[in-house]
């Protein structure tokens, strides 16, 4: 495997136009489409929040057949709790942008996000959608990747090529995701294509599975929001044979390649949270199977006081196990040394004389390592978040405004 230039666009026979329509503030871009050529198999995986927007049902209801061949995107309007007029709207997105393309309205997928219980500006969201439609190409994969951010620093984008019987086999993707990012997938935003000629069912496995290990993985503030989702496509046009055993080699390396992919986006959210300075990454190793693991990974990285000693180099251990021992997860703590990077805090559960140097050291570095070794197996698990800082709650007490 290995990373190409470019991302959503990367895969033969996608396209991808943005435009800002002024539902933003400041002129920046705010709509988008993503179109591949030929109609894809296509799968996603959706928020678990009950409080959802009409985007969430409506994309799920069109991918019951498996298939689709469009994304339509907004940023800076979320469309959630806007009742019927927000699945009026949704539907208009989809059907405008179906229109457009020669398509039939129940192959696009729509997806928002911004701010919630305010209507659409529905005149802008049409004149941006044709104008979107009116830039579709090959170049506009990062276009596309800055239309959909909101409170984000930087886009996330990743394209990688394998081989999958002797045909190369593009994967690219972009993301968003800076707030309101918990591990109860989706957490975000995700768009995914490939060239690659695999079935509807073994998709939903891979976006399913991968989701798993990458955006239910990563934790901000604790907050899930109303619209996310993780859409993944595949047209097929690499020409391969069409991958349809999830015991397969092929299955296996084209999921290896998505989860390097959704891994790699997860991660880049993460360290753009909203206010962070470092990226956190907790180890759990050594547990008795991998949903302990999993537990109380999760529990550390989504910690508040773990996030807020680490923005302030303090290396309050106790913290961490802590989080640990109110995951839910049965494990002995008794039995856990805890670690900061190189550094060991506590032994069996209890605290070491450690290096305070050494420590502050090992919590200044980007990424923090954290790691729990509950010496009760041979299972592990790996979630990412960020530091907790100042900036956070500026960002979140003027987010109208």
């Amino acid at each position: 495997m290995k990373i190409i230039e470019g991302s959503i666009t990367a895969p033969e026979g996608f396209k991808a136009g943005a435009v800002c329509s002024g539902v933003k503030k400041k002129g920046k871009r705010d709509i988008a489409i993503i179109y591949s050529e030929v109609k894809c198999q296509a799968a996603g995986v959706f928020t678990t929040n009950k409080v959802r927007a009409a985007c969430v049902d409506i994309t799920r209801k069109h991918l019951e057949d498996g298939q689709a061949q469009a994304i339509v995107v907004n940023s800076g309007n979320a469309n959630a709790c806007t009742g019927e007029r927000g699945v009026k709207d949704t539907l208009e997105m989809a059907g405008l942008t179906a229109k457009l393309l020669g398509i039939s309205p129940e192959d696009v997928l729509v997806a928002s996000t911004g701010v919630i219980g305010v209507f659409m500006p529905m005149d802008k969201i049409r004149d941006g959608i044709k104008r979107a439609y009116e830039k579709l190409s090959r170049e506009g994969g990062h276009e596309a990747a800055l239309a959909i951010l909101t409170t984000d620093l930087v886009t996330k984008e990743i394209a990688v090529e394998i081989e999958i019987d002797g045909q190369p086999v593009k994967i690219g993707a972009i993301a968003k995701g800076s707030g309101m990012i918990h591990p109860q997938m989706a957490t975000m935003l995700a768009f995914i294509t490939t060239d690659a000629a695999i079935t509807a069912e073994c998709l939903r496995e891979v976006i399913r599975s991968s989701a798993d290990i990458s955006y239910n993985m990563i934790s901000v503030d604790r907050d899930t929001s109303t619209n996310d989702m993780a859409l993944i496509m595949a047209n097929g046009l690499a020409g391969n044979r069409i991958i349809d055993d999830p015991a397969s080699p092929a299955f296996k390396r084209f999921k290896e390649a998505v989860d390097f992919v959704n891994i790699s986006l997860a991660k880049m959210i993460a360290r753009d949270g909203e206010g962070a300075t470092r990226l956190i990454e907790v180890k759990v190793v050594n547990a008795p199977d991998e949903k302990t693991a999993r537990l109380i990974a999760r529990s550390i990285v989504s910690s508040n006081l773990t996030k807020a000693a680490v923005f302030g180099k303090d290396a309050n251990w106790g913290r961490i196990l802590a989080a640990a021992g109110y995951s839910g997860a049965d494990f002995d703590p008794y039995k856990v040394d805890v670690y900061l990077g190189e550094e060991k805090m506590a032994e069996n559960g209890m605290g070491l004389v450690f290096d305070e140097d050494k420590a502050r050291q090992e919590l200044e570095k980007d990424p923090v390592i954290i790691k729990v070794d509950l010496k009760a197996g041979d299972f592990s698990a790996t979630a990412w978040g960020c530091d907790l800082s100042y900036e956070y709650v500026r960002i979140n007490a003027e987010y109208r405004t």
